[in-house]
């Protein structure tokens, strides 16, 4: 076998799917020229499993989370299957720690944020290829922090204030609904953002959502 042959023979065989046409030419041309990856692309899960029954199964398949066709994680466990047991992992702008945790939990060999650098979503692909679990270490911190909250560190009031944070009352209109005092109300707005690291009220609403606490 000549080097060349070779290094045709080891180029991973990559099925990227994502219906935001921008994002797959980019990820495709980097994948393609920088990594030396054999890419196929399709922009609705239908068209990611009309490739899979006619070329097999791929080295490594991304998802887009949220293209048409996948219906949450429904669309994971039919690639999975297509597949043949090899790769798929989820690309999407945003995992909340419970979806991430259902997502890892189906069988996906990891999550992308789209956020990546092309240079670490290249870094992913290979990680994954070699048979490991790849989440970036942001979803990892904001769901150890989701853990630690719902297991403690928001005491019920908190909680059931954020709740209404959620809602976009305000601390009057918590206080009524509680039946507590609105200086009350402000203390644990205070302790809500000090413990999930929010700047103010709204930031504690983005934030809890991120982390499937509201």
């Amino acid at each position: 076998m000549t080097k060349m042959s070779q290094i045709i023979t080891d180029q991973i065989r990559v099925l990227l799917a994502d219906d935001h046409r921008m994002i797959i030419d980019m990820f495709q041309l980097f994948l393609t020229d920088a990594a030396s990856m054999e890419v196929t692309t399709a922009e609705t899960l239908d068209q990611a499993a009309d490739i899979l029954a006619a070329e097999g199964s791929f080295d490594v398949v991304l998802l887009d989370l949220n293209m048409p066709g996948m219906n949450g994680v429904n669309g994971l466990k039919r690639a999975l299957r297509l597949n043949d047991g090899k790769p798929v992992a989820i690309l999407t702008g945003n995992a909340p720690p419970r979806m991430m945790q259902e997502i890892m939990a189906t069988g996906a060999a990891g999550i992308v944020l789209k956020t990546t650098p092309l240079r670490s979503l290249a870094n992913a692909i290979r990680f994954m290829h070699a048979g490991e679990r790849y989440l970036p270490m942001e979803l990892v911190q904001m769901s150890t922090s989701a853990t630690s909250a719902q297991n403690g560190e928001l005491s019920q009031k908190e909680t059931d204030v954020l709740g209404h944070l959620a809602e976009g009352l305000s601390n009057k209109e918590i206080a009524h609904a509680l039946d507590l005092a609105e200086a009350t109300v402000k203390m644990h707005v205070t302790g809500i953002c000090r413990k999930i690291g929010a700047n103010n009220r709204t930031h504690a609403v983005i934030i809890a959502k991120e982390m499937g606490l509201v």
